[in-house]
């Protein structure tokens, strides 16, 4: 059973930025890929960024292209999220997803652990 505990959330300025950090109780030995989602309120959750183990791969949605970079830490089993020019719309609980087996790190159904979410709010 892998835990996630993320952190780093808060409340900033359109145009601010923000780091979070997911920290894992397994890491690579024991995930083919980890990523962040996010649900804002009355929407769906969506996957905003994910990273391949194996392979390096990130891969990032369209409305945060250019602007978020996923990383991680091998030492310190530490999945980041750094936010730049953000926007309202990036308001959200932003949650760390790992899947142990491989396959996509895309969708909900991808995931096998989460993490308990962490709140970010981008004021106008």
């Amino acid at each position: 059973q892998v835990q996630l505990v993320e952190s780093g959330g808060g409340s900033v300025q359109a145009g601010g930025s923000l780091r979070l950090s997911c920290a894992a109780s397994e890491y690579t030995d024991s995930n083919h890929c980890m990523g962040w989602f996010r649900q804002a309120p009355g929407k769906e959750r969506e996957r905003v960024a994910s990273i391949y183990f194996g392979s390096g791969r990130t891969l990032y949605a369209s409305s945060v292209k250019g602007r978020f970079t996923i990383s991680q830490d091998n030492a310190k089993k530490t999945l980041y999220l750094q936010m730049n020019s953000l926007k309202p719309e990036d308001t959200a609980t932003y949650y760390c997803a790992a899947r142990s087996t491989a396959g996509e790190c895309r969708a909900d159904t991808d995931i096998d652990y989460w993490g308990k979410g962490t709140p970010v709010t981008i004021s106008s």
